[in-house]
């Protein structure tokens, strides 16, 4: 029983986690397999941040239990989900050998051990745990650009969010970790390196006892090697003028930030518990704007218990103004445990989806005159891969599974991992076309 696959569901913070699962399986001598049916163990790494995620997660788990009526010997759930419905799971779902909560997924080699000699194990209640640290990594991505986890854990306390009481508060990996595993991934080919926490803007804040981000990223531009350095997950309130400075003169900090804005009502960020204001946010959105060629990915939320119709038209009115790059509409999710679970009122289900519809049209047309405007200029593109006749790839302006593609024509071949400079020739809602 040597065959073990992982199904990691959820953010690139998830993914890194089962990248280290992977590396700590590998050394003990299991086989990686990417067919769930050849795997004698699987891990399903979970995600519980809002409802949908919940039940993602358990149909995978409900969807893998029927495997083990045939070849498959063990089923693990991990991450999220598991620390968060830690003896519910192993309760009415028998079908899993062992539960093990966000803190505790490192003893995952020690786990097996004990599930191969008929235990059932449950372990949970460390989120606050960072002892992962020098576990080397098996990309889950292609091999040209990784995620760099720089913190775990946060301690924002969003009304709406559950996440401090599955990761723990914020803790900073310390920066010459950080920029040993830059090296390393570097050395093994990587490129573009994307940076990702929970908050990736307070770093340093509870280490060093205060922001350390731009220096981390001056530190990592040092690497000869890597030529795109990616910025996800940036807060609006810990945007300091230092840290776009940095974005703005730093050639391997590429022109794109996400900062998940959630509302601009100023009533509804206050009870969100945002820890920001709607000048703050037009502030920071103002200073970005002066970089040239700055694209910006934000995310809201429609349907917050006691968003009116003026709440909803303020921050419609907002997207129309604001006029982002790229955008995100997600519909408010009542998690238990957290503050907003109590407020009232709660939004209707069918008013919500009216709301989020209302703004993606929006947004639709905005990405769309937006592409529209870039058709005859040059953007350089990593090239991804080849389908249907055409390459396709990834501009500065767009992270992997969240934005659009380019499709480049081209007559020389190409591979994945090439940067080639293409002429923009024609653009859709979302993907441009281009040719080399």
């Amino acid at each position: 029983m040597k065959n073990i696959g992982i199904i990691s569901l959820g953010c690139p913070k998830n993914s890194v986690d089962s990248e280290k699962m992977l590396a700590l399986l590998k050394e003990k001598g299991y086989n990686i397999v990417n067919d769930e049916k050849k795997a004698d163990v699987i891990i399903i790494n979970t995600c519980a941040f809002i409802e949908d995620a919940k039940k993602e997660s358990i149909e995978y788990i409900i969807q893998m239990g029927e495997l083990k009526k045939k070849r498959l010997k063990y089923l693990i759930a991990t991450g999220c989900l598991s620390e968060r419905y830690n003896k519910e799971l192993i309760k009415e779902l028998p079908e899993l050998d062992a539960v093990i909560g966000t803190g505790d997924f490192t003893q995952i080699v020690d786990v097996i051990e004990e599930v191969k000699k008929g235990k059932k194990v449950l372990k949970y209640g460390h989120p606050d745990l960072l002892n992962d640290e020098g576990i080397p990594r098996i990309l889950t991505t292609p091999p040209y650009y990784a995620y760099l986890k720089i913190a775990e854990g946060c301690s924002n306390a969003c009304s709406f969010c559950i996440i401090p009481k599955l990761r723990g508060k914020y803790k900073s990996r310390k920066m010459e970790n950080i920029i040993e595993e830059a090296q390393e991934l570097a050395r093994k080919g990587v490129k573009e390196l994307i940076i990702i926490a929970q908050d990736t803007t307070k770093y340093g804040i509870d280490l060093y006892k205060k922001l350390m981000l731009p220096q981390l990223l001056r530190e990592l531009s040092k690497i000869e090697e890597l030529k795109w350095i990616r910025l996800l997950y940036a807060y609006p309130d810990s945007v300091t003028d230092e840290l776009i400075e940095e974005i703005k003169n730093n050639e391997k900090i590429v022109k794109y930030i996400d900062i998940p804005l959630q509302h601009s009502s100023e009533s509804v960020l206050k009870r969100m518990n945002r820890g920001t204001t709607r000048r703050k946010i037009e502030e920071v959105i103002s200073k970005l704007r002066s970089i040239p060629g700055m694209v910006m990915r934000t995310t809201f939320m429609v349907g917050f218990p006691g968003e009116t119709e003026e709440e909803f038209e303020d921050l419609k009115n907002f997207i129309k103004e604001k006029r982002f790059e790229r955008v995100g509409v997600f519909t408010y999710s009542r998690e238990e445990g957290t503050k907003s679970y109590y407020m009232k009122p709660q939004i209707r289900k069918k008013v919500k989806l009216k709301r989020q519809e209302e703004l993606m049209e929006i947004q639709k047309q905005i990405s769309y005159e937006f592409n529209m405007s870039k058709i005859g200029t040059k953007l350089e593109v990593l090239i991804e891969g080849f389908e249907d006749g055409v390459y396709y790839g990834r501009s500065y302006m767009d992270a992997p599974e969240i934005d659009g593609l380019v499709y480049v024509r081209s007559d020389k071949k190409l591979f994945p991992g090439d940067f080639v400079t293409v002429t923009v020739v024609d653009a859709f809602e979302y993907d441009l076309v281009g040719e080399y």
